[in-house]
């Protein structure tokens, strides 16, 4: 699996735009998954172009939830690619110019290997992925709570690597059985994070490219 994150607060690399917002590309079994489209798709759009992804080689995008900063480049990408499968949070009504867009309530499986939380809480959906090592776990914001989260997922596996915004989750012990944690966006103690699990961590921003 290679994701490669491509709206982030904080970027990696020269010439590319760091803005609130997140957004990651997950490549995993020959699929192009984009996960959330951060806040402008301006800003989005740069980025994949200097980070050399083809808006057209995106087969399917999923929303986490409704807020600005994760929903607002959907519109843009659809005017570029309309050949997408879009799986969005139910309240997310009124997409168009896709090819097919479902809404996500209840935990599923999506395809094979990808699997949804759910709406959880009425907030907020995250998106696991099932390798060979077990559940590559990637979130939004984590507003329903991390500890939620990884127990929503256990369905389907057992979660060994964690990316994206934690916001100000601070219940630092629940992340010891992780093998790998990308705090991202919105997170708030990263540097706690890094501190407590440095074998663990490995830094977000634009441009980061993971390998799991």
């Amino acid at each position: 699996m290679n994701i490669t994150i491509l709206y982030d607060n904080e970027s990696q690399i020269d010439g590319v735009r760091a803005d609130w917002g997140f957004s990651c590309l997950i490549n995993h079994d020959g699929l192009n998954l984009l996960f959330d489209t951060g806040t402008s798709g301006k800003i989005l759009l740069g980025n994949m172009q200097k980070l050399g992804v083809d808006p057209a080689s995106i087969d399917e995008i999923f929303i986490s939830h409704t807020h600005f900063d994760h929903s607002g480049g959907l519109s843009s990408i659809l005017d570029v690619n309309e050949n997408v499968k879009v799986y969005a949070p139910d309240p997310l009504r009124g997409i168009g110019h896709a090819r097919e867009v479902i809404y996500v309530g209840k935990s599923m499986e999506l395809r094979k290997d990808f699997y949804t939380t759910g709406l959880l809480k009425n907030i907020e959906q995250s998106l696991a992925i099932r390798t060979e090592k077990d559940l590559v776990v990637i979130v939004g914001c984590a507003h329903p709570g991390v500890g939620d989260i990884l127990k929503a997922v256990k369905p389907f596996g057992e979660p060994y690597a964690l990316i994206g915004g934690l916001h100000g989750f601070d219940e630092f012990d629940i992340l010891k059985p992780l093998t790998y944690i990308c705090p991202t966006h919105c997170t708030q103690h990263i540097a706690e994070i890094q501190s407590r699990y440095p074998d663990k961590f490995i830094p977000g921003g634009v441009g980061c490219r993971i390998n799991l």
